[in-house]
């Protein structure tokens, strides 16, 4: 029994190598930066929930077959899982049905390019809400750069229209509000589960499986049009994208902390609007990588890599 008990908390506490956890971070990043094109595709035939649904139930059961197979240990607190069912809501189901209603109105590209504002979004959520992280000047400075870079890819000089398009940007931003709330609440509330991350990632998602379970007869019960493209992107988006991409993330939440582990948005607009310009035909403007730029800028500003003058001597 205790020669049990420990194997299963060595695997709990068993974590990838420095060079795994930096080759999981970059596929971590293309998957994700090929989701984009993947729901892009997907709502051609089926609507922004049934996206959504499809995607949280295939991850979901990916996720089930790999814990039973490999045997992990689920925590049987249940605070741990009402935090995981809060981490459900603001990990999945609210950005996953934020982010497909807004391609219905904008390119995979732009919002491929809004995800990257996902690292503000941690360091304001760390910063200001949860209080785990404390910001030097030159780091605040880094959020309003940020914000700046969003103002940018908005272009507001080309004037302010409340049509489907900047509310769709208005929503994707909800959507990496709610990405940088989660990587800030994880750190603040379930930072030492007892559970591998494979396990951990599992909690969540099958927890916003059962919300989205829940939601069936208001959400997903309408017509839908499928043809082998809609159903591989939906396979890819769900078992790996939902599924095996978020255990990457996860790993590399451990090794690197939230706010590291955050800046895998350096990756998805590059891939995003790679794919939208050669599989769909997309164009961008000039002010939108522009403005991802100055996000960059930001946020490694608001991360502190970016040190203006001579670094201080220990």
């Amino acid at each position: 029994m205790t020669s049990t008990t420990t194997t299963t908390a060595a695997r709990a506490t068993a974590a990838p190598s420095p060079r795994a956890v930096a080759i999981q971070f970059v596929l971590a990043g293309v998957v994700w930066g090929s989701s984009f094109l993947f729901m892009k595709v997907a709502l051609t035939g089926i609507s922004p929930a049934q996206v959504a649904w499809t995607r949280i139930l295939l991850g979901a059961v990916t996720l089930a077959a790999l814990v039973l197979l490999r045997r992990e240990h689920l925590s049987r607190s249940l605070r741990v899982w009402a935090h995981l069912t809060v981490l459900g809501l603001t990990f999945c189901v609210i950005p996953f049905l934020l982010f497909s209603w807004a391609q219905q109105h904008v390119s995979s590209g732009v919002a491929s390019i809004f995800n990257a504002t996902t690292p503000i979004m941690t360091a304001i959520m760390a910063w200001l809400v949860f209080r785990v992280e404390r910001l030097k000047a030159l780091q605040v400075i880094g959020i309003g750069v940020g914000i700046l870079g969003v103002v940018v890819i908005i272009a507001p000089w080309q004037g302010i229209a409340l049509d489907g398009s900047l509310v769709a940007e208005l929503a994707i931003l909800g959507a990496t509000a709610s990405y940088g709330f989660s990587f800030a609440y994880m750190r603040r509330f379930v930072s030492n589960t007892g559970m591998s991350a494979l396990a951990f990632t599992f909690g969540y998602i099958a927890m916003a499986g059962v919300v989205m379970a829940l939601l069936t007869p208001f959400l997903v019960l309408t017509p839908v049009r499928l043809d082998v493209p809609i159903v591989v992107s939906l396979a890819l988006l769900g078992c790996l994208g939902t599924g095996i991409a978020y255990v990457w993330n996860q790993n590399t939440v451990r090794a690197w902390g939230p706010t590291r582990a955050s800046t895998v948005t350096y990756i998805t607009p590059v891939v995003g609007v790679i794919l939208g310009i050669l599989i769909l035909g997309e164009t961008i403007s000039w002010n939108e990588p522009a403005g991802a730029l100055v996000v960059f800028l930001g946020i490694l500003l608001a991360q502190d890599r970016l040190r203006l003058g001579r670094r201080a001597t220990a």
